[in-house]
């Protein structure tokens, strides 16, 4: 059986000197591997056009963590998280857009989920202990101590679906100060956290899904179900499109 192409978005370092890099955890690209996919990791550029030979190649997405999304911000963002990079913003961008146009099933994770909630017009809290008096759920809060807690799959969703476990508490690892006021139109959630934090969101489809934890460093645990969803998707799409050229 092959295997599907998950696309991965990367992140941007900008060290004081020299050229920026292009970064990406090895956990996405695991998690892609161990779950049947074949990962490709996707450029940022400063024409959409050069994008497009890529996105015809992927049959899945991935937006991978990051730092402080900037639209549809609630607020402005603290001093311990910077903007996201204006080239990385355009190139997810992009790269989302192509993936919607052709349908792709897609998988946001953390600023994945929160870049998704935006796109379809979802608002999003600049710093969550601030505005909404939670506790830390990022180790940047909490002296560079791990943070985990417990999460809820809501019943009926895609989501409680594939954990197997609607409304039992699920533990997560947390590395988030944002956090999505509400859905965005067209999405609805899929899980919260004890203190009632937004922690999962995804279309009714399940052809996007976003959580706002990371699965990719859970392995070996209820979540890398998220990523077999993610593939089994996008082999499914990879088969018709292939049917309807022959």
């Amino acid at each position: 059986m092959s295997r599907p192409v998950i696309g991965i978005t990367t992140g941007i370092e900008t060290p004081k000197k020299g050229d920026s890099r292009q970064i990406v955890g090895r956990a996405y690209i695991n998690a892609v591997e161990r779950a049947g996919g074949c990962p490709v990791i996707l450029p940022m550029v400063e024409s959409r056009e050069v994008l497009a030979p890529v996105l015809d190649l992927i049959d899945g997405l991935i937006i991978t963590g990051g730092p402080g999304i900037t639209d549809g911000l609630i607020g402005v963002l603290p001093d311990d998280l910077l903007p996201v990079h204006p080239t990385r913003a355009q190139t997810d961008d992009w790269i989302f857009r192509g993936a919607r146009n052709r349908d792709l099933p897609i998988l946001g994770i953390c600023y994945g989920m929160q870049f998704i909630n935006a796109r379809f017009d979802g608002a999003i809290y600049a710093d969550l202990q601030a505005q909404l008096g939670k506790c830390a759920h990022s180790p940047r809060r909490s002296e560079q101590r791990p943070v985990r807690h417990r999460v809820h799959a809501l019943a009926d969703t895609w989501l409680a679906r594939l954990t197997g476990r609607p409304g039992e508490p699920l533990e997560v690892n947390s590395f988030h100060i944002q956090a999505i006021e509400g859905p965005g139109n067209g999405l609805r959630v899929n899980a919260v956290s004890g203190d009632g934090v937004i922690e999962g969101i995804e279309t009714e489809d399940g052809r996007i899904i976003g959580v706002q934890f990371h699965p990719e460093a859970l392995p070996g645990t209820v979540w890398d179900r998220i990523f077999e969803h993610l593939v089994a998707q996008s082999r499914a799409g990879a088969n018709r499109e292939t049917v309807d050229r022959e």
